[in-house]
């Protein structure tokens, strides 16, 4: 019995490690660093150009984010997987992450299309945070605390910006 709870611990840890650490950095990257310039451009050119801006960001940092995982580590020396699988899931997770608030921006009013930016945006670091309690036994208000605060702060930038 012992020896299947190891190896049950063994693979949960190595899931964690392989698949689930770099699907997190994917998202995390990409929900919060698409903000900023998608808040900007809709500040500064209205809904088309936030969609065009936020769906670009989120293609360029998902190629950006696979490439930096997959060559920044070959998984000998850390045992952290394949990197090519790392890259790739670190890829696709980061353009997943910075798509979904892009995607309000087909609404052609600006100010309706920032409110539910908004609370997709809210909903996204909710399952960020959530993701990090289950696999990384953060407390999800700690979680919740850290993410929501680093999105805030790349949302102000953009408004910031924006509106300059």
């Amino acid at each position: 019995m012992e020896a299947i709870r190891h190896l049950r611990r063994h693979d949960e840890d190595a899931f964690v490690l392989r698949v689930v650490q770099p699907a997190l950095v994917g998202l995390i990257d990409g929900t919060v660093s698409t903000l900023a310039p998608i808040f900007a451009a809709a500040l500064l050119a209205g809904s088309h150009a936030a969609l065009l801006v936020g769906l670009a960001t989120a293609l360029g940092a998902g190629i950006s984010m696979g490439l930096s995982e997959g060559l920044s580590d070959d998984g000998a020396v850390t045992g952290r997987g394949s990197a090519a699988q790392r890259g790739l899931i670190t890829g696709l997770a980061t353009t997943f992450g910075g798509t979904f608030h892009a995607l309000p921006f087909l609404i052609a009013s600006v100010h309706e299309a920032l409110a539910v930016a908004i609370v997709v945006v809210a909903c996204e670091l909710f399952g960020i945070a959530w993701l990090r309690k289950r696999f990384l036994a953060v407390s999800l208000r700690q979680s919740l605390i850290q993410v929501t605060l680093g999105g805030f702060v790349v949302v102000l930038v953009g408004i910031a910006i924006g509106t300059a």
